[in-house]
């Protein structure tokens, strides 16, 4: 019920994002067109302390189209986090993207196309009976550009909430060996020069089982489904995604105190 509930908010948003179509310059767009892809997405995430409440924080993704047949993105980010109390967490780093096309001449386009960003996040964790819930509000400023050779990086921003519940199943709380529902709602907004019609970017749905084995590793794998919105303003890309993420933590500190958590 409560993911449904979810996809329904979002839905809403995202209809009322789509309906400005119906007015003003857009009105000449031509009819809505929606692209289907399927892909798997291979995730790990990583946060060691490094000193008394401070960590390094990193994600590497690789993304896959087709299911598991073309190369879609490599996805580095790295950060330094700051647990200002056990409920909340701040966060700001570096992110280095590559995304791949499947060019038809090589003289005229680049296969691979980097991007780059820096990106700001503060993650708010509630403990509601049984349920674990987060609150993760991330800001990015972004540099990129198209796939054609000598295309130049444009800047835009991008805003980004996502609500994610943690349901335990074996367990009263999620502690050590708790197998548990991994749930989760994102939606994207962006600014910027060149951002004309997809203000609302993308909506992003997961659902997912998930394993905590101990304080250092936990497994997730789960379905996504995504919703976006092309920078032409009808085109659209609706995705079914397979997600498979491990989540790695470690104690770097030399003389190892109490855990902050």
């Amino acid at each position: 019920m409560r993911q449904i509930l979810l996809i329904a908010v979002l839905l809403s948003i995202l209809n009322c994002g789509l309906s400005f179509g119906d007015s003003g310059e857009e009105s000449s767009l031509p009819p809505r067109e929606i692209f289907h892809e399927t892909g798997i997405w291979y995730g790990l995430y990583t946060k060691y302390m490094i000193a008394n409440k401070l960590f390094y924080y990193g994600e590497y993704h690789v993304r896959r189209t087709e299911w598991n047949t073309h190369m879609n993105k490599l996805y580095l980010r790295f950060g330094l986090a700051y647990l200002i109390n056990p409920s909340l967490e701040i966060t700001a780093g570096f992110v280095n993207p590559y995304s791949w096309y499947q060019v038809e001449s090589r003289e005229l386009e680049d296969r691979v196309v980097p991007e780059f960003r820096f990106w700001q996040q503060f993650l708010f964790v509630q403990e509601v009976g049984r349920l674990k819930l987060y609150h993760q509000f991330r800001f990015e400023e972004r540099w990129k550009r198209d796939h054609f050779k000598g295309e130049p990086y444009h800047f835009s921003q991008r805003y980004r909430y996502k609500f994610t519940i943690y349901t335990p199943l074996n367990h009263n709380h999620i502690q050590n060996k708790t197998v548990f529902l991994a749930q989760n709602a994102e939606i994207f907004i962006q600014s910027g020069k060149k951002i004309i019609y997809n203000n609302l970017e993308e909506i992003r749905v997961f659902n997912g089982i998930g394993y905590l084995l101990n304080n250092n590793w936990q497994f997730q794998l789960g379905y996504a489904w995504h919703y976006a919105q092309r920078s032409e303003g009808y085109k659209f890309r609706h995705q079914d995604i397979v997600r498979m993420s491990v989540y790695h933590n470690m104690d770097l500190r030399r003389n190892k105190g109490p855990n902050p958590h």
